[in-house]
């Protein structure tokens, strides 16, 4: 059994865990900035950095202390090296590394995006290799094939805004806190799906891809009306994203023979979106996981996990390791026409 700490800080949440390899998470923190950055509407990078190295340092000691493990009995340290906002990947990463070189231990550096990827499996021990991914985000919106760990083909991407970024924005169109998602959700219990008419783009296109931007706008035309109710706005916006989600991982579908569909990153824990997708994965006959919500949202249990993995598959990484503001899972997928560096 091997003994790992994570790290994450690729965004607003600073987060420490130690996890095992036998699936047990001893101890885990994490502290968001929501307030800090709510009256912006959205994350402000310097704030951000600022606030990793400020409690960063706490949050190891906490979960160490709490778990009543020293740091020399940790196999190994996994820290978020990518992708993300630069100052707060740094703050994470030179964390770890310098945790790495005073107890003489392995470093693992973790993309962000492969925590995500590995995370059902955390919660999930029959969930094996492969299956097909709906990895969903503020930053990210993709379909991959999940092969094995640090093995991906990606099938799908935004070729504009990602989904949670798509529910930010539309969340600060309608006077909503951030972050969006979950307030999106909210008033959405309280609103007709039917009642805006909205579009679903690239729905029925040969290309399992993305688009939200066109949506966005459309959400702004509709608040700047003022002939809808907020609720309405809201809910169909949602049943939008739903919609598009379902076309698209339906198109991803029928060239992948992956036995389960996957379902991980922030947009995964709205509890519409985890029901659609349960719903198509039964229709096309295949097995559905999906982390629980607190799994979904950013988090060091995740990136403690693909350290494990990656540990237990011999992939360490030197202190010399960077840090990376964009970093494909799959760095040989070719470039799509429209997506630019979201790609």
């Amino acid at each position: 059994m091997a003994l790992i700490l994570g790290l994450e800080s690729s965004c607003d949440d600073s987060a420490v865990a130690l996890v095992t390899s036998d699936r047990r998470i001893l101890a885990q923190r994490v502290v968001g900035q929501n307030q800090a950055h709510a009256p912006f509407g959205g994350v402000v990078p310097e704030i951000a950095a600022r606030a990793h190295v400020e409690v960063l340092p706490g949050l190891v000691r906490e979960v160490l202390d709490e778990a009543g493990v020293a740091l020399g009995e940790v196999d190994a340290i996994a820290a978020t090296a990518g992708p993300g906002l630069i100052g707060g990947v740094m703050v994470g990463l030179l964390t770890a590394k310098g945790l790495a070189l005073a107890a003489n231990k392995p470093l693992v550096a973790v993309n962000h995006l492969e925590g995500h990827a590995l995370s059902p499996r955390l919660v999930d021990p029959d969930l094996g290799f492969p299956f097909l991914l709906l990895l969903a985000s503020g930053g990210h919106c993709q379909l991959l094939e999940v092969r094995g760990v640090g093995d991906y083909r990606r099938l799908a991407t935004t070729i504009d805004d990602a989904a949670g970024e798509a529910f930010d924005k539309a969340a600060k169109l309608l006077g909503l806190p951030y972050p969006g998602g979950p307030a999106i959700e909210a008033l959405a219990r309280d609103g007709d799906a039917k009642a805006v008419p909205l579009p679903r783009p690239l729905v029925g296109s040969p290309e399992p891809h993305f688009s939200f931007a066109g949506l966005k706008s459309a959400v702004q035309r509709a608040v700047a009306a003022g002939t809808h109710r907020p609720a309405d706005i809201a809910a169909s916006f949602q049943q939008a994203v739903i919609d598009c989600f379902v076309d698209r991982t339906r198109r991803a579908l029928a060239v992948s023979d992956a036995p389960t569909l996957v379902v991980a990153g922030g947009v995964a824990a709205n509890s519409a979106v985890r029901a659609a997708l349960q719903g198509l994965a039964q229709e096309q006959g295949r097995g559905f996981s999906v982390p629980p919500g607190w799994l979904c949202t950013d988090n060091a249990a995740m990136i403690a996990w693909a350290g494990a993995e990656r540990f237990a598959a011999g992939l360490v990484d030197g202190l010399d390791a960077p840090a990376r503001a964009r970093w494909p899972l799959d760095e040989g997928a070719e470039a799509v026409r429209g997506a630019g560096v979201k790609a």
